[in-house]
C-alpha cells in the first residue's frame, strides 16, 4: 500500500481526504508545511497533497518548491497534488512554477480526485 501525505491546516479537510482515500492508502497527516517536511522525510511517501493557504513561514507553494529542489531523488520525485480554493490562473501557474504535478481547486470530486492518484501513483 503506498503511503500519502495530506497537508492541511483544517482538521476537517484532512478528515475527509482520510476517509475519502485511507482505504487505498496509508494516510500520513500534517496540519503545516514544517511538519510536513519532516514527515515527507521520515515517511517518504509516493504522494503530497497540499494546501496552499497555510500558516506559518512556508506555505504549499514553498514546500513543493522546496521538495522539488531537494537533493534526494526520493523526495525530489514525490507526486506533488496542490489542492486549493485559489483558482485564478496565476494561482495555477504559480503551481507548475513550483514544480506541482496536479492542481485541483476546491470544491472538488472525492472519486475524481481519487481516479487521479490512481493513474498518477497506483494503489
Amino acid at each position: 500500500m503506498q503511503t500519502l501525505l495530506i497537508v492541511d491546516d483544517r482538521a476537517d479537510n484532512r478528515k475527509l481526504l482520510r476517509l475519502s482515500l485511507g482505504h487505498r492508502y496509508r494516510i500520513v497527516e500534517a496540519e503545516d508545511a514544517a511538519t510536513a517536511w519532516g514527515l515527507l522525510v521520515a515517511h517518504r511517501p509516493r504522494g503530497v497533497i497540499l494546501d496552499v493557504m497555510m500558516p506559518g513561514g512556508m506555505d504549499g507553494f514553498d514546500l513543493c518548491a522546496k521538495i522539488r529542489a531537494d537533493a534526494d531523488t526520493e523526495i525530489k520525485g514525490t507526486y506533488v497534488l496542490l489542492l486549493t480554493a485559489r483558482g485564478q490562473a496565476a494561482d495555477r501557474e504559480r503551481g507548475r512554477a513550483a514544480g506541482a504535478d496536479d492542481y485541483v481547486v476546491k470544491p472538488y470530486s472525492p472519486l475524481a480526485l481519487l481516479q487521479t492518484l490512481e493513474q498518477r501513483i497506483g494503489t
